[in-house]
Protein backbone atom coordinates (compact mmCIF):
# COMPACT_ATOMS: atom_id res chain seq x y z
CA UNK A 1 0.00 0.00 0.00
CA UNK A 2 1.20 3.65 -1.01
CA UNK A 3 2.20 5.84 2.38
CA UNK A 4 0.27 9.08 2.32
CA UNK A 5 1.49 11.89 4.34
CA UNK A 6 -2.01 12.87 5.21
CA UNK A 7 -5.16 10.78 5.96
CA UNK A 8 -8.49 11.21 5.65
CA UNK A 9 -11.38 9.82 7.72
CA UNK A 10 -14.69 10.22 9.19
CA UNK A 11 -16.24 9.33 11.92
CA UNK A 12 -20.28 9.32 12.00
CA UNK A 13 -22.58 8.35 14.59
CA UNK A 14 -24.25 4.83 14.05
CA UNK A 15 -26.89 5.73 16.10
CA UNK A 16 -28.38 8.51 13.54
CA UNK A 17 -30.68 7.67 10.82
CA UNK A 18 -28.46 7.08 7.75
CA UNK A 19 -30.45 9.37 5.11
CA UNK A 20 -29.02 12.27 7.68
CA UNK A 21 -25.57 10.61 8.50
CA UNK A 22 -25.23 10.59 4.52
CA UNK A 23 -26.35 14.04 4.57
CA UNK A 24 -23.83 14.88 7.21
CA UNK A 25 -21.00 13.54 5.49
CA UNK A 26 -21.68 15.11 2.15
CA UNK A 27 -22.01 18.37 3.63
CA UNK A 28 -18.37 17.95 5.60
CA UNK A 29 -16.59 16.93 2.30
CA UNK A 30 -17.83 20.12 0.61
CA UNK A 31 -16.39 22.20 3.03
CA UNK A 32 -12.89 20.11 2.81
CA UNK A 33 -12.92 19.73 -0.80
CA UNK A 34 -13.45 23.84 -0.81
CA UNK A 35 -10.68 24.12 1.69
CA UNK A 36 -7.87 21.64 0.70
CA UNK A 37 -6.54 21.84 -2.85
CA UNK A 38 -6.06 18.94 -5.36
CA UNK A 39 -2.33 18.26 -4.82
CA UNK A 40 -3.73 17.56 -0.77
CA UNK A 41 -6.38 15.39 -1.67
CA UNK A 42 -4.49 13.63 -3.90
CA UNK A 43 -7.24 14.07 -6.44
CA UNK A 44 -6.66 12.62 -10.02
CA UNK A 45 -9.16 11.47 -12.99
CA UNK A 46 -9.93 7.73 -13.78
CA UNK A 47 -10.15 6.83 -17.30
CA UNK A 48 -11.93 3.84 -18.49
CA UNK A 49 -11.06 1.54 -21.74
CA UNK A 50 -13.92 3.77 -23.36
CA UNK A 51 -12.05 6.87 -23.11
CA UNK A 52 -14.51 8.03 -20.06
CA UNK A 53 -13.45 10.32 -17.61
CA UNK A 54 -14.06 10.04 -13.68
CA UNK A 55 -12.70 13.14 -12.86
CA UNK A 56 -11.39 14.25 -9.08
CA UNK A 57 -11.25 10.70 -7.65
CA UNK A 58 -8.62 10.66 -4.29
CA UNK A 59 -5.88 8.01 -5.01
CA UNK A 60 -6.24 8.41 -1.30
CA UNK A 61 -8.02 5.83 1.50
CA UNK A 62 -11.27 7.35 2.71
CA UNK A 63 -11.97 5.47 5.95
CA UNK A 64 -15.76 6.13 7.43
CA UNK A 65 -15.51 4.89 10.89
CA UNK A 66 -18.23 4.84 13.64
CA UNK A 67 -18.54 6.16 17.14
CA UNK A 68 -21.28 8.34 19.49
CA UNK A 69 -21.67 11.47 19.99
CA UNK A 70 -19.74 12.24 22.67
CA UNK A 71 -16.74 10.21 21.24
CA UNK A 72 -17.26 12.53 18.12
CA UNK A 73 -16.98 15.58 20.47
CA UNK A 74 -13.88 14.20 21.76
CA UNK A 75 -12.58 13.96 18.10
CA UNK A 76 -13.34 17.44 17.53
CA UNK A 77 -11.88 18.92 20.86
CA UNK A 78 -8.36 16.57 20.10
CA UNK A 79 -8.27 17.70 16.78
CA UNK A 80 -8.48 21.84 17.70
CA UNK A 81 -5.90 20.70 20.61
CA UNK A 82 -3.38 19.31 17.95
CA UNK A 83 -3.75 21.21 14.90
CA UNK A 84 -5.52 18.62 12.94
CA UNK A 85 -8.44 20.30 10.29
CA UNK A 86 -11.75 18.63 10.96
CA UNK A 87 -15.01 19.54 9.73
CA UNK A 88 -18.27 18.62 12.21
CA UNK A 89 -21.91 18.31 11.66
CA UNK A 90 -24.46 18.29 15.01
CA UNK A 91 -27.74 18.00 14.77
CA UNK A 92 -28.48 21.65 14.82
CA UNK A 93 -27.67 21.82 11.39
CA UNK A 94 -30.69 19.90 9.88
CA UNK A 95 -33.76 21.70 11.07
CA UNK A 96 -35.17 24.26 9.11
CA UNK A 97 -33.65 26.65 6.63
CA UNK A 98 -29.55 27.37 6.73
CA UNK A 99 -30.75 30.52 8.97
CA UNK A 100 -32.69 28.69 11.10
CA UNK A 101 -30.01 25.87 11.55
CA UNK A 102 -27.41 28.75 12.67
CA UNK A 103 -29.46 30.44 15.12
CA UNK A 104 -30.15 26.54 16.73
CA UNK A 105 -26.68 26.05 16.61
CA UNK A 106 -25.26 29.54 17.81
CA UNK A 107 -28.04 29.10 20.79
CA UNK A 108 -27.16 25.68 21.93
CA UNK A 109 -24.61 24.81 24.53
CA UNK A 110 -21.98 22.23 22.96
CA UNK A 111 -22.83 19.85 25.85
CA UNK A 112 -26.72 19.88 24.21
CA UNK A 113 -25.35 19.18 20.96
CA UNK A 114 -25.59 15.69 19.02
CA UNK A 115 -23.00 15.31 17.08
CA UNK A 116 -23.34 13.72 13.76
CA UNK A 117 -19.95 13.01 12.42
CA UNK A 118 -16.58 14.77 12.08
CA UNK A 119 -14.24 14.48 9.38
CA UNK A 120 -10.26 14.31 9.94
CA UNK A 121 -7.87 15.16 7.82
CA UNK A 122 -4.02 15.09 9.14
CA UNK A 123 -1.14 14.28 9.80
CA UNK A 124 -1.17 10.23 8.61
CA UNK A 125 0.05 9.00 12.46
CA UNK A 126 -1.76 11.85 14.31
CA UNK A 127 -4.73 10.96 12.52
CA UNK A 128 -4.42 7.11 13.22
CA UNK A 129 -3.81 7.46 16.45
CA UNK A 130 -6.77 9.42 17.13
CA UNK A 131 -9.01 7.08 15.60
CA UNK A 132 -7.61 3.78 16.39
CA UNK A 133 -10.45 2.63 18.88
CA UNK A 134 -12.76 3.51 16.64
CA UNK A 135 -14.66 0.23 14.24
CA UNK A 136 -15.55 0.43 10.51
CA UNK A 137 -18.81 1.62 9.32
CA UNK A 138 -20.70 -1.35 8.80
Amino acid sequence: MAHFENKLVAVMNKSIDPGKVMNALAHMCIGFGANLNQIELNLIDYQDKSENVYPGISKMPFIILSANSNKINGLRKMAMEQGIRYSVFTDTMTVGTWEEQIAKTKTTPEEELNFIGIVLFGEWDKVSEATKKFSLWR
